[in-house]
């Protein structure tokens, strides 16, 4: 069983490469979610059982210094629903004979009965204070630590991604095996036919508040650009100027190929996005979620590697900040990704 957080798509779509590879190396794989991360799944993978499970269904601000005290307020009913969803999977590993599950950043889903795994890069959660920090590290870790294994989707070593969020001082306890980068897209040669492409994505009310900002700014920019919204099952439509194609939501299959015809890419720094973007090697401008301090450190550490330029929400322009992207110093350095075929060695190593 595999079972993604509810927190944006990206958990969902991170999930892809390894469903893909455990199918293609013969096991049943059901999947846990609900919401949009199953519509993103179910269309990915239409023959698969899903299982509903109840989302997390973290409320953000409007106001990024408001969000830590949101987030707060917020954890005893988080600590409760991961109570009821241990509970729940005790039930269904015995209904639905599961032999292994593998958690994407759902803390409740460990067992003692069968091998379970955890999926973060997030070791280190980062926080605008330190002390806050420390406490929310030990909570972190006394779920991690119930898990058998704890994979995290970066690299070993100093030339990494994620920094100090997959690589902190002090480990877990239980085993960590650094998976190499998820991506569901791999490269090729395209022609081109976007100038940009922006891709929406993250929790409510941010979302929305960046594709206002960006329709008020594609009304006054050139070049053909495509807007996909990060919204899977909706059937809105937006009235736009005709340089600009707009698309609820695009597979995988889709939406890779309209990275790859794509100059350039605009998009939050959630981490899925950034190793699915390092993984085509694309020229990206990417907006962190406001108050997420975790997007704000990936966005500033891939600027200062020349991977991506970063621009924070309130400054930004789409027209100025594509012309200044024409001038940025982009660098690629060979990252290790996880590869599908090795799915079996990764198991063998984990549990």
């Amino acid at each position: 069983m595999v079972a993604p957080l509810d927190w944006g798509l990206g958990h969902a779509t991170r999930c892809i490469p390894i469903i893909t590879g455990l199918i293609n190396n013969g096991y049943e794989v059901v999947i846990a979610a609900s919401g949009a991360q199953a519509i993103l799944l179910q269309t990915e993978f239409p023959s698969l059982q899903f299982l509903p499970l109840q989302g997390y269904r973290v409320t953000y601000t409007k106001k990024k210094w408001l969000l830590p005290f949101m987030l707060l307020i917020q954890l005893p009913r988080l600590l409760n629903i991961i109570k009821k969803e241990h509970r729940w999977l005790d039930n269904i590993i015995k209904e639905h004979s599961i032999g292994l599950v593998i958690s994407d950043n759902r803390y409740g889903l460990s067992s003692q009965k069968i091998p379970c795994i955890f999926i973060t890069h997030q070791l280190t959660i980062k926080t605008p204070f330190v002390w806050l920090e420390k406490i929310i590290q030990r909570i972190n870790y006394h779920y991690i630590n119930r898990y058998a294994t704890c994979w995290v989707p970066d690299i070993a070593g100093e030339i990494n991604v994620a920094g100090i969020l997959s690589h902190p001082l002090t480990l877990p306890r239980t085993k960590v095996v650094y998976t190499g980068l998820l991506s569901r897209f791999k490269m090729r040669t395209v022609e081109k036919k976007y100038d940009c492409c922006i891709l929406l994505s993250g929790p409510e009310p941010q979302r929305t508040l960046l594709e206002e900002k960006i329709i008020h700014d594609c009304n006054k920019t050139a070049g053909n650009i495509l807007l996909v919204r990060g919204k899977p099952g909706s059937d809105e439509i937006l009235h736009l100027p005709s340089n600009i194609t707009v698309r609820n939501h695009l597979p995988g299959t889709q939406l890779q190929e309209a990275i790859l015809q794509s100059e350039y890419i605009v998009c939050r720094s959630g981490y899925t996005s950034v190793m699915e973007l390092l993984s085509l090697q694309k020229k990206a401008i990417l907006i962190p979620t406001p108050g997420q301090t975790e997007q704000e450190y990936i966005a500033e550490k891939l600027l200062q590697n020349h991977f991506c330029m970063s621009v924070e929400q309130k400054s930004f322009d789409l027209e100025k900040n594509l012309a200044m992207a024409k001038t940025f110093p982009y660098q690629f350095t060979s990252l290790v990704f996880f590869s599908e075929e090795h799915i079996n060695d990764l198991l063998k190593a984990s549990v």
